[in-house]
């Protein structure tokens, strides 16, 4: 647990996965071949909390979908790359925008597209329920499986181990 802390405090920057991470990695589609996809609204919560502690968050996901656009309007996440085949040539974009080193990055991936930027991060996180080869390239895996609080618990996680959970607790019980 303490290599996981050291691992959290430099972190300047979390990078989500969107399918398998912020959902549950089901597709739905209708007749008139409408998408849907489910977010859990702790994962939302968290991220908020995320983005006030001061840390940034940004999305790079294969899907070009309208709905993850909007859900992270919505979350007021301004670093989103969607329809990204090849995730590296945006991480890097991101990460230079940022002027950041890997050291302060971390991603949470669950599948082969995200190898790359979790053997490449100062902090890798996978989710409890990411295949095998996944969880291996891991430094850390959660407890909760994606689209079901795995985002939440990686936020907390990130602001326990830099200190700013319970002042951002404080701010809702001072209210």
């Amino acid at each position: 647990m303490q290599s996981f802390i050291a691992k959290a405090k430099p972190i300047r920057l979390v990078i989500f996965d969107v399918d398998g991470v912020l959902t549950a990695g089901i597709l739905s589609y209708g007749i008139n071949g409408i998408e849907r996809k489910n977010f859990h609204v702790h994962d939302g919560q968290g991220m908020k909390l995320l983005l006030k502690s001061g840390v940034h968050i940004g999305i790079i996901t294969t899907c070009h979908s309208d709905i993850i656009q909007r859900r992270m309007q919505d979350l007021g996440i301004q670093h989103v790359y969607r329809g990204i085949t090849d995730k590296l040539p945006a991480y890097e974009d991101l990460k230079q925008k940022l002027q950041l080193t890997d050291q302060q990055i971390a991603y949470v991936g669950d599948d082969l597209p995200d190898l790359p930027m979790l053997n490449r991060v100062g902090f890798a996180i996978t989710v409890a329920n990411a295949p095998a080869i996944i969880q291996q390239h891991a430094h850390w895996t959660t407890k909760a499986k994606g689209g079901k609080g795995a985002a939440r618990e990686v936020c907390d996680f990130i602001m326990h181990a830099q200190g700013t959970y319970q002042s951002i607790i404080d701010s809702y019980l001072q209210r």
